[in-house]
């Protein structure tokens, strides 16, 4: 096996993810409270804007990271739309649903990105700070493809679509990850000193837990869901490899880093299972979740973790030339 993806695997948070899958399959009572889960993702989401703000602090703003924010969210809006069309060919949606199921590969997965700057990491290959800002700006550029897709921006209820829309720009994710991200920028590294110890000691071991979680979580729904079809876990599966294909190419074409390369991939191949699955219940009730759920959380986080990263990495490793 490549070097680069038993790495990847035997890391700490993924094998926390995989005991937390296994445990669920055996039908074991472990549980995380969902408060404690709501706490973590909360502290995750806090200390990675932090650290990326910092890192943007020291290194400054330049023509790469407006290249790496315009590919982020020109990605966010193209993903969705042929991913759309290969929810309605190839696996047999209706509109609706495709439209929701489409949000979701257009966005992101947080845990996804922040599991992949550990891996990426550990080999040596951070990624810059400024990928914080890639990965926020992503989410509303999809949810709106998506709705658009669907059935437009315009909705029989005039007050939903307000609603929609706040929910979409003042999300709790996009909302924590952009306020944490401006106030690193502010503190820079003197002023988080003093915090250091909390959102930086503690964030791998928390991560672990979360990780566990989220595989206790993907199991479970899985085994509990008959609404997704082998079409679709077959999409939910090609989607994230294609995705991620065109997001490290996209990278290394702006000039990332070999790192800041493969976190586009991830970010493209990711798919959201937060922030997008509470706008569409707000503003697509009629599509089921039990659809576009399964298919994020169940399918494509799983293979995200336990094998796209690996593949995302090496790639990104292998056309900037830092693997050989």
């Amino acid at each position: 096996m490549d070097s680069t993806a038993l790495q990847a695997l035997t890391s700490p948070v993924v094998l926390f993810f995989v005991l937390g899958l296994l445990a669920a399959f055996a039908r074991s009572d472990l549980a995380i409270p969902e408060a404690i889960a709501k706490g973590m993702s909360l502290y995750l989401m806090a200390a990675i804007g932090l650290k990326g703000g910092i890192e943007v602090a020291e290194s400054g703003l330049d023509g790469t990271v407006l290249a790496a924010l315009a590919a982020g969210i020109g990605a966010g809006f193209i993903m969705p739309i042929y991913a759309y069309w290969v929810l309605k060919g190839f696996g047999k949606l209706d509109r609706t649903n495709a439209g929701a199921v489409a949000a979701h590969y257009g966005s992101i997965s947080v845990v996804t990105f922040v599991t992949a700057v550990e891996i990426l990491s550990a080999q040596g290959q951070p990624p810059a700070g400024f990928m914080v800002a890639v990965m926020a700006s992503m989410e509303s550029p999809a949810i709106l493809a998506g709705l658009l897709l669907a059935r437009g921006l315009g909705s029989k209820d005039g007050r939903s679509g307000k609603e929609m829309l706040h929910e979409v720009l003042f999300n709790a994710s996009v909302v924590l990850l952009l306020g944490a991200f401006v106030i690193g920028m502010i503190a820079g590294p003197t002023g988080f000193a003093d915090v250091r110890p909390f959102f930086d000691g503690l964030f791998k071991g928390i991560l672990c837990l979360f990780l566990l979680d989220m595989g206790l979580i993907a199991a479970r729904r899985i085994m509990d869901n008959r609404a997704v079809t082998w079409r679709l876990a077959l999409i939910a599966i090609a989607l994230p490899l294609v995705n991620g294909a065109i997001g490290t190419v996209l990278g290394v074409g702006i000039g990332l880093d070999t790192g800041s390369a493969a976190a586009l991939g991830v970010l493209c191949a990711s798919a959201s299972y937060i922030a997008v699955p509470a706008a569409m219940r707000l503003a697509l009730p009629e599509a089921d979740p039990g659809i576009y759920l399964t298919m994020s959380l169940s399918i494509t986080f799983p293979f995200n973790v336990l094998v796209n990263i690996s593949l995302i990495s090496m790639l990104a490793a292998a056309l900037t030339g830092a693997g050989g």
